[in-house]
């Protein structure tokens, strides 16, 4: 009884779940179309910039960002204010390399 329980075990312990996961792809803007408040992350650079809805109003200042280069935001999060631990899980889940 004690060899046979124990190659059960070992059969048991070697399966690996078939199931797919489940993922979302995240939502990609230029900083011109910039409409919603949220958590953005640069895809080239990995930065991470928090819009709340406060600086989208017609009386925020405008952020001005200069570069020779075209910009990627990917949306990670509608929430500006999410935790910078849980903005790098979803950087990780999308191939981006988080810089914050």
């Amino acid at each position: 009884m004690g060899p046979e329980l124990s190659k059960e075990t070992a059969m048991e312990t070697q399966q690996v779940s078939s199931q797919p996961s489940h993922r979302v792809a995240l939502p990609e803007t230029t900083w011109d179309q910039v409409s919603e408040p949220g958590a953005y992350v640069e895809r080239g650079s990995g930065d991470l910039y928090r819009v709340p809805q406060e600086a989208l109003g017609p009386a925020s200042p405008i952020i001005k960002k200069q570069s020779l280069g075209a910009s990627r935001l990917v949306k990670v999060s509608s929430n500006p204010f999410i935790t910078t631990l849980e903005a790098r899980m979803l950087c990780a889940e999308a191939n981006i390399s988080p810089n914050f």
